[in-house]
């Protein structure tokens, strides 16, 4: 049993979980993460690690009540346990061969980005950061990413904080000026493919993280798999960092929706207690 230290609301329905796991802060680096089960009756469920520390032995994760489980987790407190917590998984980041880098975060997709922004300033390589939600109450780590990053750049599609836009308008209006080698993109994956069009034509690196369809974690199910440069590979063990030049991203966003049926189903089911 994996027991749950700290929790923090970050935004409505968002929540940081602070895991006691030494066996996974152990090991774990940015990029990876972790298969988690609330209860011994569970689903499989993938959370990115947004932050870890080896000494206390924790692994932090970020969660956003959007279907049974997460709306699960939140209704745990301090002090309980999950039953199942297996990790890390997946291949770490490597930006070992950028100096000049911009990590893109939307929504959710800050838990990715942030433990880049604190490696990359550890590194002495710290990152030009630009965070897009769709209103200011979705802004997450604004304070943390203001100690890691080179420069922060804010964004809400409504205006309602810093300026209105997406992530792709300043991320355009930075290119011609910042000269980046490597862009970092993490978030919804209409997002990711909007940024990926920009830095295609702006001729930059472009790595994203695919929040693909996962169940086991091993390769083995097949529900994450995604195409890349033609070719068949599985985010749980390929990735989940791919170069996003390479994705087909008609195909991976149109997989998002295979079983939305069942996921209602079983938050309905979920609800009633059967």
């Amino acid at each position: 049993m994996y027991k749950i230290l700290k929790i923090r609301r970050l935004a409505p329905n968002v929540r940081e979980y602070v895991v006691h796991a030494p066996d996974a802060a152990r090991h774990a680096r940015a990029g990876q993460f972790v298969i988690l089960r609330v209860d011994e009756n569970g689903e499989r469920v993938p959370f990115t690690i947004c932050d870890y520390d080896r000494e206390n032995g924790t692994v932090t994760v970020l969660v956003q009540e959007v279907g049974y489980t997460t709306e699960l987790m939140g209704k745990l407190n301090e002090g309980d346990c999950l039953q199942d917590f297996v990790g890390p998984l997946g291949k770490p980041t490597d930006l070992s061969a950028y100096k000049n880098i911009a990590l893109i975060g939307g929504g959710i997709g800050t838990a990715v980005i942030y433990p880049q922004a604190k490696q990359l300033k550890k590194e002495g390589r710290a990152a030009d950061v630009i965070v897009g939600a769709r209103n200011k109450e979705l802004i997450m780590y604004e304070r943390e990413f203001s100690a890691a990053a080179r420069e922060l750049y804010l964004t809400t599609d409504d205006g309602s904080y810093v300026r209105k836009g997406f992530v792709t308008d300043v991320l355009k209006e930075l290119l011609p000026v910042k000269k980046y080698d490597c862009v970092f993109a993490v978030g919804p994956m209409p997002m990711m493919k909007a940024v990926c069009n920009v830095t295609k034509e702006a001729g930059v690196h472009t790595v994203v993280s695919m929040n693909s369809i996962m169940v086991d974690g091993t390769g083995m199910c097949g529900g994450c798999r995604v195409t890349v440069g033609g070719k068949r590979k599985y985010a749980c063990v390929d990735g989940p960092e791919f170069d996003g030049h390479l994705i087909d991203w008609d195909e991976a966003i149109s997989r998002l929706g295979t079983y939305k049926e069942q996921e209602a189903e079983c938050r309905l089911r979920g609800n009633k207690g059967v």
